[in-house]
């Protein structure tokens, strides 16, 4: 498949069925596709505005927040509204499939599916999806993070293709020696990289990022401060709170609390 050759994808399951979601992970795991699950609706929004999966494999009939719903979600939300969706459906209705591409689906595949199948149109979104990227990364020449580096030094592809992987894994990410046996290198070089990128060292860059995305997160999604906690790598909610109030000086909540007063006060 074109996709191997490219950065490990991430593809975030949707799904209620655990023998599908058995299936598609032995699929997904075997092609070198790292997988997210999520068996229930609201979850796998939650999922998806932390994470930012490279493409999302969804489900239509759930209980609670069926596709269709998490579909006009993820949709109406600027974090997640390009990422592509391919719904997962027993039916076979034409009105239902017409609904899922207004919606902004990209494709559907039947169930129960066929593993060439997933694996072909997975691949044909995710390579379309790259390639719809990648003007517009050079157009605004990265994106906007203060943690990504901009100006050219030695190893700087080094460093981009670290970051890039820590970025992937936030959850559990490589130590510095995994991440520099990944990218075929050695810690020492990989530290002296960051030292000159960032003027700190690779543990200390994942800690200021965790901060970045979780003040993201807390002040433009209502994603609960738990899930923001464990989708960035903290043991619990406590840990995540303790830290981030020693960064910033208030807790998660209290940030949260005082954006929500802004916008209610100042709307748009």
């Amino acid at each position: 498949m074109p996709y191997l050759n490219a950065p490990q994808p991430h593809v975030l399951l949707i799904d209620d069925s655990i023998v599908d979601l058995r299936l598609l992970l032995e699929l997904m795991s075997a092609h070198k596709i790292r997988v997210s699950v999520a068996m229930e609706g609201r979850d796998g929004v939650n999922k998806a505005l932390v994470q930012l999966p490279d493409l999302i494999l969804l489900d239509v009939c759930m209980p609670g927040t069926d596709g269709l719903a998490v579909c006009r979600l993820l949709k109406a939300s600027e974090r997640t509204r390009d990422i592509p969706v391919i719904f997962l459906s027993v039916a076979t209705d034409v009105e239902q499939r017409i609904t899922g591409l207004t919606l902004g689906a990209v494709d559907y595949i039947n169930k129960p599916f066929d593993p060439k199948e997933v694996l072909t149109r997975v691949s044909i979104h995710l390579n379309i999806a790259r390639r719809l990227r990648a003007p517009a990364m050079s157009a605004i020449g990265g994106t906007d993070d203060s943690l990504e580096p901009t100006t050219p030094k030695p190893d700087h592809a080094l460093v981009l293709a670290a970051v890039a992987e820590l970025r992937k894994a936030m959850d559990a990410p490589p130590s510095p020696e995994q991440l520099a046996h990944m990218l075929g290198t050695n810690e020492k070089r990989l530290t002296r990289a960051f030292q000159a990128h960032f003027a700190m060292p690779v543990q200390a860059w994942l800690r200021e990022e965790r901060f970045v995305q979780a003040r993201a997160l807390l002040t433009t999604t209502s994603v609960p401060v738990a899930t923001i906690a464990q989708n960035l790598g903290y043991s619990n909610q406590g840990n995540f709170t303790r830290a981030f109030r020693e960064r910033f000086g208030c807790t998660p909540r209290d940030l949260r609390h005082s954006v929500m007063e802004t916008e209610a006060t100042n709307p748009r």
